[in-house]
């Protein structure tokens, strides 16, 4: 079973016409009654005669023309800074110092970070946890602890 061409005698002889005429493809194509990309097709595959394309192209690339050496800069006389007001700093925040280190502290943010006074909590931390006891009283809140003993020995 052989489909029928969409391009009959009559088509493409109205095919070259407007061609020759330099209509643009999406025009043939309105015209005929097909796509675009079906004039573009049949147009090269009978071998019509290739136009411009219709996207600007950029101006040609030229590399600039050299210029004449400029003579080398002047050396400049160095002037001392000026003097400048001391601005007195604050005063760190009190830091744990990790030399008397003594075990695991809480890592409580108290403050906000990048603001001066900015510190962690320090005092010592629960076991196993990373606060100290009235911290991880605030952060663990909604779950209840483990109670003792496995699953199987409360359902019994």
């Amino acid at each position: 079973m052989q489909q029928e061409s969409a391009w009959s005698d009559e088509r493409i002889t109205q095919l070259r016409a407007l061609w020759t005429e330099g209509l643009s493809t999406a025009e043939i194509g309105r015209r005929l009654g097909i796509s675009k990309n079906a004039v573009v097709g049949k147009a090269h595959r009978l071998h019509l005669p290739a136009r411009p394309s219709p996207i600007r192209n950029p101006p040609a690339f030229r590399p600039a023309q050299r210029r004449p050496m400029s003579p080398p800069p002047q050396p400049h006389v160095m002037r001392a800074p000026e003097p400048q007001a001391v601005v007195a700093k604050p005063e760190p925040a009190k830091v744990i110092a990790r030399i008397n280190y003594k075990g695991p502290t809480c890592q409580w943010p108290i403050g906000h970070p990048g603001q001066p006074g900015f510190h962690f909590c320090g005092d010592p931390a629960a076991p196993g946890r990373p606060y100290c006891s009235t911290h991880a009283a605030r952060a663990y809140v909604g779950g209840k602890a483990p109670a003792s003993g496995s699953k199987d020995e409360q359902a019994a």
